[in-house]
């Protein structure tokens, strides 16, 4: 089965800068490296979300320095 996708909406600065490295990180499209990104920041570390049903599961510090330099490496911080 598919999965199905969403659109998510990013400055078209950040897209036009995605755009420019795609090819030369190996990557066939904007779309194919956000998802690349995205997964590799999100990994397979727990996230805690207030009264839902997936626990009190929360990110260390170790992981959420991580997730800052990977933020501010893209230029979202």
């Amino acid at each position: 089965m598919r999965e199905t996708k969403v659109t998510i909406k990013i400055p078209r600065s950040l897209y036009r800068k995605i755009q420019e490295v795609v090819g030369e990180l190996g990557f066939d499209s904007a779309r194919d490296f956000v998802v690349y990104v995205l997964r590799d920041l999100m990994g397979d570390a727990p996230v805690s979300v207030p009264g839902s049903a997936r626990g009190d599961a929360e990110f260390t510090k170790a992981e959420l320095d991580a997730i800052r330099r990977k933020l501010k490496n893209l230029g979202y911080l």
